[in-house]
């Protein structure tokens, strides 16, 4: 069985897991971090870790393990940057929120998956299949977006209350809207809810890891990767 070295890579911090029992690593990303800076940092983070692939969570739209866009709280020259090669190790790469989602997945039904950080992160999965989302971008009051409301921004310019209530009205409408069985909240602003609706739980950050194992894990029959990434 291969041992998967998880990195997620967030607008704040890059955190690196090789158990879900070992300790996390880190270091602080923000609009500064380049591609090349982030394989330095994870090297020396990990230098003592034995692995023999990666998995890597990604805040921007992911294609077929291709990044697509640069993302908005990082670096540029993101599109086209060859892991693999300069890890030296083979490498799967899905959007950071599509990560936790499928670590999060109890094998049952449509789960849902927002992500309350500095932005809004999504995902659906059922079994086999994870669809990420870029729902932040949804028009959502005014002129704005939803990830204006649901972001750090919105909950600055909001206050707790009111962006705890404005966070529950669009949890529920994202629930109906794609028939999902459960939804499962991830990110930090996820705990300033303090009454979660029905059908609605906490997620954990650590749930990364078993979601970058899962995107290593391969159908017994075809050896292909098991998860269908959409």
């Amino acid at each position: 069985m291969k041992k998967i070295l998880v990195v997620d890579v967030g607008g704040s911090n890059v955190k690196m897991m090789i158990s879900q029992e070992e300790k996390r690593r880190k270091f602080e990303s923000g609009p500064k971090l380049t591609p090349e800076e982030a394989v330095k940092q994870i090297k020396n983070a990990t230098g003592d870790w034995a692995f023999d692939a990666v998995a890597i969570g990604f805040p921007a739209p992911v294609r077929d393990g291709k990044i697509m866009t640069d993302p908005k709280h990082l670096g540029k020259n993101w599109v086209g940057f060859d892991f693999a090669k300069a890890l030296g190790k083979p490498v799967r790469i899905i959007n950071d929120a599509a990560l936790q989602a499928l670590g999060s997945y109890r094998g049952k039904g449509r789960m849902l998956f927002l992500g309350l950080g500095t932005g809004l992160g999504s995902a659906l999965v059922w079994p086999d299949h994870v669809l990420p989302l870029e729902l932040g971008d949804l028009p959502y009051v005014n002129d704005g977006i939803i990830e204006d409301q649901l972001g750090d921004e919105g909950l600055q310019e909001l206050g707790r209350k009111t962006w705890e209530r404005e966070a529950v009205r669009a949890i529920k409408l994202l629930k109906q809207a794609f028939i999902a069985d459960d939804v499962v909240l991830g990110g930090g602003n996820a705990k300033v809810i303090e009454n979660l609706p029905d059908g609605v739980e906490l997620g954990h950050n650590r749930n990364a890891y078993p979601g970058g194992c899962r995107l290593w894990e391969t159908n017994p029959n075809s050896k292909r990767p098991r998860w269908r990434i959409i």
